[in-house]
């Protein structure tokens, strides 16, 4: 099982990171390209947030829960996992509900600022993923540096809140 859940993991990883490009070229140009990647960024980050509910459905048949909850590292992934897909369900039903009025001032560093925060989440997330696996990557000393241990519990989703807020 769990090969389908990487499979299928691969997905929401690339729609939501070019999602996050899309919004990057929109912040910084009203150009014609800008406009038409805008059209797209809703269904990016829509078919990612249903595959993220499919690989996390996944990521649950992989150990058992009460495996999973018995390590920290377990713990800290299951809990990153569930803010990461919050977090893009949010940022989903903010660009289609407020659609233009986020391109306009200053919103557009707000919606810079939100998906620069998914992206985080979602490296963080996979890091600890990678980590649960056997295989650790260099976010891990990135994340390490910022005061957290892959290793043990740190209560990261109340920092995501906060900053969500």
């Amino acid at each position: 099982m769990g090969i389908y859940h990487l499979l299928v993991l691969l997905f929401p990883i690339a729609l939501w990171n070019t999602a996050f490009l899309f919004i990057l070229v929109r912040v910084l140009s009203d150009g014609p390209l800008a406009m038409t990647l805008e059209k797209a960024i809703v269904p990016l980050v829509f078919v990612g947030v249903l595959g993220g509910f499919a690989a996390y459905g996944l990521g649950l048949l992989v150990w058992p829960y009460s495996a999973l909850t018995a390590s920290p590292l377990g713990r800290n992934h299951m809990a990153m996992a569930t803010w990461t897909l919050a977090y893009w369900t949010v940022i989903c039903v903010l660009l289609w509900r407020l659609g233009d009025a986020l391109w306009v001032g200053a919103n557009r560093l707000i919606v810079l600022f939100l998906a620069a925060v998914g992206v985080a989440v979602l490296a963080i997330t996979g890091t600890l993923g990678g980590s649960l696996s056997g295989n650790p990557s260099a976010v891990s000393d990135i994340v390490r540096l910022a005061g957290w241990e892959t290793y043990t519990t740190f209560y990261v989703p109340s920092l995501t809140l906060a900053v969500m807020i």
